[in-house]
């Protein structure tokens, strides 16, 4: 399916209700950002103005998940403010400005107040992991979407991915820390979420 094909269904979609919302789910490293950002970039020339949400704004802080014992963790669906995250996405619901966090991968914290989705948006797409899971409060955003596209790639590609985007960072121990955090949560998102409307195995162009 191509991108045309992908923007052509989701403005098929009525707004829910004075915004359309649309999830972009995947485990780590699927390409779910590039492919947030190709779809609004492509709405918007079509004529709906979209913006990208991305869900990583919620990430805890290292002091709470030190103080939970779940630093060892961090990504799993109970290392993000789920609830503060869902206000989000009811919020972007209204007609009105919404100014949302992001994450510094660099830095690995997450920075209030560095995004806005204007009055003029009409679409917003919003990219994560969990936005589909099947666990309590994540499981309430499913009403919410009107429309949602799931990447899923192979392992092997994921893992390449991931070792790519550890190097680039300086982390250390890149490989243990796929294989103890990473890949449970990819196996969450596989194993754990609702279906897509569509699912693809590569980015489209």
């Amino acid at each position: 399916m191509t991108l045309d094909q992908i923007c052509a269904q989701i403005l098929d979609r009525p707004p829910a209700p004075n915004r359309r919302l649309v999830a972009v789910v995947g485990p780590p490293a699927s390409g779910k950002s590039t492919l947030a950002l190709k779809l609004a970039a492509r709405l918007t020339d079509m004529g709906d103005p979209a913006m990208v949400v991305p869900m990583d704004g919620f990430h805890l802080d290292e002091r709470l998940l030190q103080a939970d014992g779940t630093s060892n963790r961090k990504g799993a669906p109970h290392t993000f403010d789920a609830y503060g995250f869902l206000r989000l996405v009811c919020a972007l619901q209204s007609k009105d400005p919404v100014i949302f966090p992001i994450f510094d991968r660099q830095r690995e914290i997450a920075i209030a107040g560095v995004g806005r989705v204007d009055a003029t948006c009409h679409t917003v797409l919003v990219e994560g992991n969990y936005l589909l899971l099947n666990q309590p409060p994540w499981d309430e955003l499913h009403g919410l979407w009107s429309y949602s596209v799931a990447l899923h790639p192979n392992l092997s590609t994921l893992t390449a991915r991931l070792h790519a985007r550890w190097a680039e960072h300086g982390k250390p121990d890149a490989q243990t820390w796929i294989d103890t955090n990473d890949m449970p949560n990819i196996t969450t998102v596989l194993s754990q979420s609702a279906p897509a409307d569509i699912t693809l195995t590569e980015s489209p162009e």
